[in-house]
């Protein structure tokens, strides 16, 4: 099923969100429906807090990326937990179905270490490199409650208030279900 994509301006979309137990009312529906959700929408990631669910879980799927080494990169994160983030900052033009039609030069370290559990709650500890880890470090962002805006410069965040206060509004062309935080 797929599930409505909460916009910018969402509360949601702010608070830290909550580990979850094996025991999470249809979970692995819910990874199901997030996936599909994702595809629709014709993104690399979707974390719980873009469809208006306060827990920690992400999925990710960078294939469409095109690059090589992302070739089978699908996973499950949940209750993951950031352990490092090193190297030198590089900056990317990130996106986010949250924020539709907006894409910002973000700057993210290179390499991350990161645990999680995966959809039967075994437990990893990786460590991931270049875009696979910008991919996680994005998603992972949103189970803290940050935004990629939120990783730009104070001018640039000014510039983009109108784009922003735009997209609560839901004056954007989303291409996908949506649900807009002013209307």
């Amino acid at each position: 099923m797929i599930l409505p994509i909460y916009s910018y301006g969402h509360t949601v979309l702010r608070k830290k969100a909550e580990d979850i137990s094996p025991d999470y009312p249809n979970l692995p529906g819910l990874i199901a429906d997030m996936f599909e959700t994702m595809y629709n929408a014709s993104g690399v990631g979707l974390a719980a807090p873009q469809v208006g669910l306060g827990i920690r879980l992400f999925v990710v799927d960078a294939e469409p990326m095109d690059e090589e080494k992302l070739a089978g990169f699908k996973k499950v994160f949940i209750n993951a937990q950031m352990l490092e983030e090193s190297g030198h900052a590089w900056a990317y033009s990130e996106g986010c179905l949250s924020l539709p039609n907006l894409h910002e030069d973000v700057l993210r370290k290179p390499t991350i270490r990161i645990r999680y559990q995966d959809e039967h709650f075994a437990t990893h500890e990786e460590t991931f490199e270049g875009l696979a880890a910008r991919v996680i470090q994005h998603e992972y962002d949103h189970i803290e409650g940050v935004l990629f805006t939120d990783h730009l410069s104070g001018l640039r965040k000014r510039l983009l208030k109108g784009k922003l206060n735009a997209i609560a509004k839901g004056d954007c062309d989303a291409r996908y279900r949506m649900k807009f935080a002013l209307r």
